[in-house]
């Protein structure tokens, strides 16, 4: 195990290191070499070496260094060594933060965050919240409690008795609103073609 964790970490710092000096999207010959990966489902499974070597040799070219300072693609902010390697360390803890007693090291690690949040957006505290995946996630949860606010004021309980017969709701977006609030509302049930939209403008 040792000898596969310390290959895994020589490959991501030599990649991290080249990042400077790489182009930053990934040649076409790389996107190329991907087809070498499209093979049919073995009957038996790689050894771990093979596999870090095929996603070193095949997969690492063929990246975008999001990583790297000459990035600057949508909004997406390049990890610093103390992120990646924190990160690295939660991963061998593999711990499910369901709930404090299923993991309590992790989720107490959680609550401080969210506290440090909190003090950082001089939020009351008496505030709550959670951490989760990405955009489309952080919109669908904050849409999922705004309809339950709503409906509630409007004395509908949505989660016992869904949305058939509940009072419409009205979603005003910005023209320029992001696609993932836009996906939240289909899959929340409170439908994409609803909402009323309001000019951006330009800031």
């Amino acid at each position: 195990m040792r000898e596969l964790l310390e290959n895994a970490a020589r490959r991501a710092i030599a990649y991290l290191e080249n990042l400077d000096s790489r182009r930053v999207a990934p040649s076409p010959e790389a996107i190329a070499q991907l087809n070498a990966l499209d093979q049919p489902l073995p009957d038996l499974g790689y050894e771990p070496e093979k596999v870090l070597e095929l996603m070193d040799q095949i997969c690492s070219p063929a990246t975008v260094a999001m990583a790297g300072p000459r990035y600057f693609g949508f909004v997406i902010g390049g990890s610093i060594p103390i992120t990646l390697a924190a990160n690295w360390l939660a991963g061998a803890w593999d711990q499910n933060s369901v709930y404090y007693y299923a993991a309590p090291g992790t989720a107490y690690l959680e609550q401080i965050t969210l506290r440090w949040l909190l003090n950082l957006f001089h939020l009351p505290g008496l505030f709550a919240g959670a951490f989760v995946t990405g955009a489309t996630m952080a919109n669908l949860s904050s849409l999922a409690a705004a309809r339950h606010a709503v409906l509630k004021q409007a004395g509908w309980n949505v989660e016992a008795d869904g949305l058939f017969g509940a009072p419409p709701i009205t979603v005003i977006v910005g023209a320029e609103v992001h696609p993932s609030l836009v996906k939240s509302l289909g899959l929340l049930g409170l439908g994409r073609s609803r909402t009323v939209k309001v000019p951006a403008d330009g800031r």
